[in-house]
């Protein structure tokens, strides 16, 4: 499962612009549940706590997803600010993503 994450991290934090866009969608407390559809993967939020992370597929049209991660809010922020960091990013808190 390690690998997933590793793969969403490497596909998905690779601009500024991406990160923001992850970042404001999982500290939302506007938004209790839902997806944001990244270029390659899916983050589905299932309350504001804990969160799915999978390739989505569409085989003959039909929606398919292979492996999946679950995880808490804590720890994607932590993984994802951990990994935006290496890159260079403007980190962004908790404030910023409300505002």
């Amino acid at each position: 499962m390690q690998q997933i994450l590793q793969d969403f991290l490497e596909v998905e934090i690779s601009d500024q612009e991406y990160y923001d866009g992850i970042i404001r969608f999982i500290n939302s407390g506007n938004i209790r549940c839902g997806e944001y559809e990244c270029n390659q993967f899916v983050v589905k939020k299932m309350d504001l706590l804990n969160f799915i992370v999978f390739e989505e597929y569409v085989i003959e049209g039909e929606r398919e997803i292979h492996n999946s991660l679950s995880v808490s809010k804590h720890q994607l922020l932590k993984e994802i600010n951990k990994y935006a960091k290496k890159q260079g990013f403007n980190m962004r808190s908790f404030e910023w993503a409300n505002s």
